[in-house]
């Protein structure tokens, strides 16, 4: 039987909760991005610890802006990256997944990343 999965993209945070173990993900949603090669460098907590310490090319990006997502590809990576750190053993099939997202967007706002 498929899990269920609910995912909060705040603007400061990421929570992620999994049906049966309740909050199991409370992270930062910050991306830090190599400006030059435009790769991912870290995630979540560990980017957030990269914040003023980094050389000119790195780049801290927080991709949600008031409620909303403001890059698209940089969330997608954030994303796909938090939801491979939770434990996936003794799923029997692909869980369901649920994004929050805010009432007041515009059409355009809810476009799935990618």
């Amino acid at each position: 039987m498929a899990k269920d999965i609910g995912i909060d993209l705040g603007t400061a945070n990421v929570l992620i909760y999994v049906q049966g173990k309740g909050i199991v993900l409370n992270e930062p949603s910050v991306v830090a991005v190599d400006t030059k090669t435009n790769k991912v460098l870290a995630v979540g907590s560990e980017a957030y610890r990269m914040v003023g310490r980094t050389p000119s090319n790195i780049r801290a990006i927080r991709p949600l802006k008031d409620g909303v997502i403001s890059d698209f590809d940089v969330t997608q990576e954030m994303l796909s990256y938090f939801i491979g750190k939770l434990s996936v053993k003794g799923f029997m099939s692909k869980p369901n997944i649920m994004i929050c997202a805010p009432t007041n967007i515009t059409e355009i706002e809810p476009r799935y990343p990618g």
